[in-house]
């Protein structure tokens, strides 16, 4: 169980797996008020970066849970680079079958809503593990204007079904959450998490050009920044969103 080792190569130099920067991070985890005596659960916790950051600068304790063994080796060793290794703990598992034995402060899905099949199941999720007045953390993608002509777009956008921001925080709405805190991407974040893509395929392929992957990666580094130019830039926006149960 673990993931193509296509999106390890694709994701092997950033430390967060989406387009939030590490300013933008730590804004977020001062703005939701994190304290010494809470605890957080992130699902596809990635490189643990949210976990252990949090717990450096907030004193919070957390476990992460990923599919990853590339991604969880990654994060115990930032663990113990932040000090931090005895505050958080990180499973390697299947994020969409993980069932906390106890309820905490702060639930977190980041960028990975396919484990509840959309945001409506991962709340869901999400909500299982999550103590009465906790906070709760989804990011997730949504077009910054009504969505383009499905023709017009990545086969991997079209079938997304993303929201707009205004149908995201509708959404929530109906699912008896009130939106309390976002902080969302901009166009030079995402320039900064795209472009790192690119540039870890490209060194790759240098280094391994004989590779059984070689071919796919090499299509891929051909297409992908124009879609990016053509349709994600401007188009699609991204954002962490704290809710909180009514």
């Amino acid at each position: 169980m673990d993931l193509p080792r296509s999106f390890t190569i694709r994701e092997s130099s950033h430390r967060l797996l989406n387009p939030i920067t590490p300013e933008k991070l730590a804004t977020f985890g001062r703005a939701i008020g994190l304290r010494t005596d809470m605890s957080v659960l992130d699902l596809c916790c990635g490189k643990g970066e949210m976990l252990s950051t949090w717990a450096r600068d907030h004193g919070t304790t957390g476990t992460g849970v990923d599919i990853s063994t590339v991604f969880l080796s990654a994060a115990r060793e930032r663990a113990a680079e932040l000090a931090v290794a005895n505050r958080v703990t990180f499973v390697h598992g299947d994020a969409s079958t993980y069932v906390s034995t106890e309820q905490v402060d702060v639930a977190a899905c980041i960028g990975a809503t396919w484990i509840g099949r959309g945001v409506t199941g991962t709340v869901a999720l999400l909500a299982r593990a999550l103590r009465p007045g906790g906070l709760m953390l989804i990011g997730e993608p949504f077009w910054r204007a009504e969505p383009p002509d499905k023709e017009a777009i990545p086969t991997h956008h079209a079938q997304a079904n993303y929201e707009t921001l205004p149908g995201l925080v509708r959404l929530f709405g109906s699912l008896g959450y009130d939106l309390v805190e976002m902080v969302l991407a901009d166009e030079d974040s995402w320039d900064r998490y795209r472009a790192a893509q690119w540039f870890n395929i490209r060194n790759w392929l240098d280094a391994n050009p004989d590779d059984e992957l070689a071919a796919e990666l090499r299509d891929e580094l051909t297409q992908a920044p124009l879609d990016y130019i053509h349709h994600e830039r401007h188009l699609l926006g991204w954002g962490v969103f704290a809710l909180k149960k009514r």
